[in-house]
């Protein structure tokens, strides 16, 4: 059976950040979306900020005229930040002054609808813009991700690793970071050949890929043998706990290593760090936490955790 645009399960599935000090306008929108987007508002740009953050919505409906935070510092401010700037923001507004429109534009909004809209307009353009929006996300994926492995790259890592530090600090969360290295993989690969040595990293990255849960959680290959996770709003304990789970899903895997000094199979040795950053700390000395541990389970007989807070 052929599916009609208003069934698109992906379209279904979009959230619609609706933002509107007036909410008889957002009541207006919402009968408008409701039949094939799910809904989300806000009644102030501060809400909308924090909804925002806390939602991820796949496309943001703003007004202009509002009290305290006009709708093109919210834009302003979403733009700012790397965690929402690539939301896709539609102004909503009767403002329909040339000059008005540009300057929403120059905000960072993608489109610009005057009132009184038209329902199967609003509808349409959202469905467009969403369009692109995967397209464009698909496009950005793939440029993150790690040929070999399948994992995100480096560039993906550092990317994510500044976004959930920054929501971390807004929240006031952990953020916690898992680091690994592969036990005497120069040796695996002496022995066993690049070929080999090439789907032993994949393996590896799998064991790491299996216990990423949720959506923010990202693992990534950071280098050579070297393999990272994020794990945001997680303890000390839990992220303990993932390195665990890591390394007990390699050894499920069993992958022979002759040439290893410490177990008959591949292993890892791994650096657990976490900290609730704050206004004035830097991510760069969790990553460097975590470094260290890694270097102490190496130093240690290596094929285990070393953890600790920053």
């Amino acid at each position: 059976m052929p599916v009609v645009r208003g069934e698109d399960p992906l379209m279904k599935n979009a959230t619609i950040l609706v933002v509107d000090d007036v909410p008889s306008n957002i009541q207006v929108l919402a009968e408008m979306l409701r039949p094939e987007f799910s809904v989300i508002f806000a009644l102030s740009g501060k809400e909308a900020l924090h909804l925002a953050t806390a939602a991820m919505p796949d496309v943001i409906l703003l007004d202009v005229m509002m009290p305290e935070m006009d709708g093109f510092e919210v834009c302003r401010r979403l733009q700012n930040d790397p965690l929402l700037r690539d939301i896709p923001v539609i102004f909503v507004t009767a403002m329909n002054e040339a000059v008005d429109e540009t300057r929403g534009l120059e905000a960072g909004a993608i489109d610009y609808i005057t009132k009184p809209a038209h329902p199967a307009i609003v509808r349409q353009r959202i469905r467009n813009h969403l369009q692109i929006k995967r397209q464009r996300d698909l496009l950005r994926r793939m440029a993150f991700i790690d040929g070999l492995t399948g994992l995100a790259n480096r560039r993906r890592f550092d990317e994510a690793f500044e976004a959930e530090w920054r929501r971390a600090q807004r929240k006031h969360q952990p953020n916690a970071l898992v680091r690994g290295d592969i036990d005497h993989f120069k040796g695996y690969n002496d022995h066993y050949g690049h070929i080999a040595g090439d789907e032993g990293l994949r393996s590896v990255a799998e064991a790491f890929a299996e216990r990423m849960m949720r959506s923010g959680d990202v693992a990534a290959r950071y280098g050579g043998e070297e393999m990272i996770c994020i794990l945001p709003e997680t303890d000390l304990t839990g992220a303990h706990r993932v390195a665990e789970q890591i390394q007990a899903g390699l050894a499920t895997r069993a992958i022979p290593h002759a040439a290893s000094l410490v177990s008959k199979v591949v292993t890892l040795s791994l650096g657990v760090a976490c900290t609730v950053p704050t206004p004035d700390s830097h991510r760069g000395d969790l990553l460097a936490l975590a470094d260290r541990y890694l270097y102490d389970a190496k130093n240690a007989g290596r094929n285990r955790i070393c953890a600790g807070m920053l």
